[in-house]
């Protein structure tokens, strides 16, 4: 299951994720991301709340920052050491830009 808190400032969108990001619950977020970024110029992914993230949620948020490269920028704040991990065995860390 996973719990999606939109929350819009001027330019800037973030997306508090809660609970697992995976096959089941990718498709939720994928939608509101592609109706929804108009006008952002920073996509804000706030994972405090996340639990776990499988390889298509991880594309996910690849196929984010490839849209916002360009039109400004994404972050990811608050991952969880498990999630961090995650990042760095797949080599994400590298890729994605980590608050």
């Amino acid at each position: 299951m996973l719990n999606i808190e939109k929350k819009q400032e001027g330019n800037e969108l973030t997306f508090a994720l809660e609970g697992r990001l995976d096959t089941t619950t990718s498709p939720e977020l994928e939608t509101q991301l592609k109706g929804g970024l108009e006008g952002v110029e920073l996509l804000v992914f706030d994972l405090a709340k996340l639990d776990y993230i499988s390889s298509t949620g991880l594309r996910v948020l690849l196929t984010a920052q490839k849209l916002m490269m360009k039109k400004g920028k994404m972050v990811v704040r608050n991952a969880s050491e498990e999630v961090n991990e995650i990042f760095e065995v797949t080599g994400f860390s590298e890729i994605l830009n980590i608050d």
